[in-house]
Order: structure tokens, then C-alpha cells, then sequence
């Protein structure tokens, strides 16, 4: 089965740098788009990052460019996202994601993604 796990959160200062990983495992991913996501509460899940399947493009959310990095490392079916110079505002529950098709680029659409993980979460203080 497919399954996508989160790890990587935790509770930092302001200012402060988080590495978040996204473990695959039941489907190798290595020829898909992947993205990150993000939902604090009280608001809908919103995209953060997206990665193509070979990891030559990348596509950020306007909160985070020149902040976060996505990558991945199609040998091991693991995605990342470097998170520094964090702010109070990106605390959230952060999901990795996967397209279902083959040759799926980069993409911030939450219904174009259809596997999940069950999120990590980063709580940045003040």
C-alpha cells in the first residue's frame, strides 16, 4: 500500500531553521510531482512548494520564496524542505504529497495531488 510519512517538525524560535523529510513507501515516486502543503488552524490546507519529478523545477508560495527549499532524492523515495528563517506565521500541520501519473509536473492544485501523509507538525514561537 502507499503510504506517505512525515518527519522533521518540532517547536522552534523565531528565526530558527526546521529540515522536514517525506518518507515514501508501497510506490516509488521517482518519475512523479510532489509537493508540500501546509494547514494551521482555522484555515484550509494550502500549497507551500511542489517539485517535479526529477527535481529540476520547483515552484514556491509567494510566503516562502527565498525561504524554504524543496528537494528530493529519487534513490531513496524521500522528499525534503528546508525551512529557515521561520516566522510565527508558518506554524502548521505540513503534508507532503504525491501525483498519481506519470510525468505530472509542478503543481499548487491540493485536488491535482492524490496521496497523502498524515502530516508533522512545525510550531514556530515568538
Amino acid at each position: 500500500q502507499v503510504q506517505l510519512v512525515e518527519s522533521g517538525g518540532g517547536l522552534v524560535q523565531s528565526g530558527g531553521s526546521l529540515r522536514l523529510s517525506c518518507a515514501a513507501s508501497g510506490r516509488t515516486f521517482n518519475s512523479h510531482g510532489m509537493g508540500w502543503f501546509r494547514q494551521a488552524p482555522g484555515n484550509e490546507r494550502q500549497f507551500v512548494a511542489a517539485i517535479n519529478w526529477s527535481g529540476s523545477l520547483t515552484y514556491y508560495a509567494d510566503s516562502v520564496k527565498g525561504r524554504f527549499t524543496i528537494s528530493r532524492d529519487n534513490a531513496e523515495n524521500t522528499m525534503f524542505l528546508q525551512m529557515n528563517s521561520l516566522k510565527p506565521g508558518d506554524t502548521a500541520v505540513y503534508y507532503c504529497a504525491a501525483r498519481s501519473r506519470i510525468g505530472d509536473g509542478t503543481s499548487s492544485t491540493i485536488a491535482d495531488y492524490n496521496y497523502w501523509g498524515q502530516g508533522t507538525q512545525v510550531t514556530v514561537s515568538s
